[in-house]
């Protein structure tokens, strides 16, 4: 039987639903120039940086699991995947593209082994929320060097953003208990690369599909993905520019700053948390502006923080890309909120430690980070081979992990023998 509140809740949807148009749609006519002039901006961000980024990563990533080496990873990494995380073996290969292309290369890859009944549900919502992270590149590149002006500050803001993720994985592993869960590999008597090997086989005679084929479906994915993420970062720069427009921004700002004031933070940061609600580089950039006033420390947590959470754009991206699926986005919702406070808490943290470390070390930041343009954004898309070459050498890392911890068990089985 319906709920009686549920016509009600309907009814409400709808009218707030049409109203937020309305109010779009208006602030559209009434603010024209900034609209397109905004609008322009993303595109050119999308155009310069985020297409010639994920584009390589996106097809990479189909062609890998087309030709089985998923499954072949999944064999591997299932003795580290399970009991951490409570995920198969095969999330190794979402973690590791995931860790080192950024946002939403995670998500996508989830869903898609969601496609293929790689994972569960469960398995799925608990992957996506610590796999979709931000890039290297952008912590370094963007926020350190581009807006900080100080290349070792991206040490700190990837250490502490990295850890927390982990960390929130390993929380995310009691998400629904009761949830069901892929079946764990039968094992036999072979050797573990022997099963690895046989597993990608078997998976890339089933897929069936020759090299040009699987190229071209991989293009045809990926480009139309990206044409996806642009429309929403495009729309989403129209969006926060109008919010500013009306006085939206400023109002949620003052709201924010007397709530850090009771909290005895420091309330210009408020700015930067509303701006990093919407898009994670303009809080990023908004931080950076804040007056020197404020200890550096507290700036580079509320950073750790906004790109933790990533930003209403971002996660716009992966409702759109888990919906294909039956995966949900309130819990990465939730687990977005966690990372956002579990990355702030562990800058501050490391703050001191870590500041020490790096002043007196000249190995802390390797060297060709401490090359990058200070231009931040401009040059990055001639770094994307660097970006490839990290992925190779995660998913390297990862596989001997894996074997590692298959030699230590099959020692250990024929010890007791």
């Amino acid at each position: 039987m319906e709920p009686m509140n549920q016509p009600f809740q309907n009814h409400f949807r709808s009218l707030a639903l049409g109203g937020v148009a309305l109010f779009l749609v208006g602030s559209l006519i009434l603010f024209p120039e900034q609209a397109f002039n905004s609008s322009l901006k993303g595109l050119k961000t999308w155009w310069d940086v985020v297409f010639p980024a994920l584009l390589p990563f996106f097809i990479a990533s189909e062609i890998l699991m087309g030709f089985g080496v998923v499954h072949f990873l999944g064999v591997l990494l299932e003795p580290l995947m399970r009991p951490l995380f409570r995920v198969p073996g095969t999330a190794g290969f979402v973690m590791a593209m995931g860790l080192a292309s950024g946002y939403p290369i995670g998500a996508k890859l989830t869903a898609r082994l969601r496609e293929q009944d790689l994972i569960t549900r469960s398995e799925g919502e608990r992957l996506v929320s610590f796999t979709n992270t931000a890039d290297p590149l952008f912590m370094f590149g963007a926020v350190a060097v581009g807006f900080f002006h100080d290349v070792s500050l991206g040490v700190i803001i990837a250490v502490a953003h990295y850890t927390s993720s982990l960390l929130l994985g390993f929380l995310m592993r009691f998400h629904d208990p009761q949830g069901p869960t892929t079946p764990v590999p039968v094992k036999d008597e072979g050797h573990f690369l022997i099963r690895a090997y046989r597993e990608m086989h078997q998976a890339r005679i089933k897929d069936g599909r020759s090299l040009g084929e699987l190229m071209g479906d991989a293009i045809t994915s990926s480009v139309n993905t990206l044409m996806m993420v642009g429309g929403f970062i495009m729309m989403f720069s129209v969006i926060i520019e109008v919010l500013g427009q009306v006085g939206v921004t400023e109002w949620l700002a003052a709201g924010i700053g007397r709530l850090f004031s009771l909290l005895r933070v420091p309330g210009e940061l408020a700015s930067p948390v509303i701006s990093g609600l919407f898009e994670i580089t303009l809080g990023a950039q908004v931080a950076s502006q804040v007056p020197n006033t404020v200890h550096m420390a507290y700036k580079i947590a509320i950073v750790g923080a906004v790109t933790a959470w990533s930003g209403l754009s971002v996660h716009a991206q992966v409702a759109s890309i888990l919906s294909r699926t039956d995966i949900r986005y309130t819990p990465y919702c939730f687990a977005r909120l966690i990372h956002g406070v579990l990355a702030g808490w562990i800058t501050l943290l490391l703050w001191n430690p870590v500041e020490q470390y790096i002043r007196y070390s000249d190995a802390a930041v390797p060297a060709f980070l401490r090359q990058l343009p200070e231009t931040g954004w401009h040059g990055l898309a001639e770094r994307v081979s660097y970006l490839g070459w990290r992925a190779i050498l995660l998913l390297g890392v990862l596989m001997l992990i894996g074997i590692g911890i298959q030699f230590f068990r099959r020692f250990r089985t024929e010890g007791t023998h």
